[in-house]
């Protein structure tokens, strides 16, 4: 039986954060899930190409922006399955057994959400969007998402916005995602830099703009301005 996930995953300089998330895949590996792993590139300056050849995934480069990189990958992908993951998100070790009973479903998937900090207000921004992903079906990117690549093209996949198109993909899949019994863990940095209450206010007045009809464009340019 041929393996059936390929697992894309976006890239902007973030080789450092690479280790974990990669890590976390072996396994599925071992389990024989994994058909390939695709890194999909926004034009970085770091060692990606090297990185990327030393652990035998492919490498597609694009300019940068999410929606657009991963769309790139999910068109060479071989898998039966997409697995798209950010690279600085990391799977829990019973990932592959919650995957193959997902299998069944035909549908796609999300992970429920940690992030690598402790205390009450991690835990209260990763319970919100845990809730925000069951009841209103909008799981955000770090949420990773699995689903059939019969499914991904047939919703019209990520869209070539820069910022949003993980909200696009699951307002397309409406009706058709599930809560995987899996935990996925990511990255606290930027919240930790700009504080828990302002990043998770200024995320979830992002989304009501962008429900009401706001262009990616003007919400890229508020989400990106205190990034270096």
């Amino acid at each position: 039986m041929t393996a059936p996930i390929s697992v894309i995953i976006p890239t902007l300089n973030s080789v450092h954060n690479l280790g974990p998330t990669l890590a976390a895949l072996s396994a599925g590996l071992h389990m024989g899930l994994i058909h390939e792993v695709i890194v999909a590139d926004g034009g970085s300056s770091d060692e990606i190409a090297e990185v990327a050849d030393e652990i035998g995934a492919k490498l597609v480069v694009s300019a940068a922006g999410r929606g657009r990189q991963m769309a790139k990958a999910a068109g060479i992908a071989k898998g039966e399955w997409l697995l798209f993951l950010h690279s600085d998100s990391v799977l829990s070790p019973e990932w592959p057994e919650a995957a193959i009973a997902h299998f069944s479903s035909g549908k796609a998937g999300y992970f429920r959400l940690k992030f690598d900090a402790s205390g009450l207000a991690p835990r209260l921004v990763a319970g919100w969007a845990n809730l925000r992903a069951r009841w209103f079906g909008l799981p955000f990117g770090d949420q990773g998402l699995l689903l059939p690549a019969r499914l991904y093209k047939k919703s019209g996949g990520f869209p070539d916005i820069p910022l949003m198109e993980d909200v696009v993909l699951a307002r397309a899949l409406r009706g058709q995602l599930h809560e995987i019994p899996a935990q996925i863990t990511t990255s606290a940095t930027r919240y930790q830099a700009e504080g828990w209450v302002r990043r998770g206010a200024k995320n979830m007045w992002l989304l009501v703009r962008f429900l009401l009809g706001a262009r990616p464009e003007k919400l890229a340019a508020v989400y990106y301005k205190d990034r270096t």
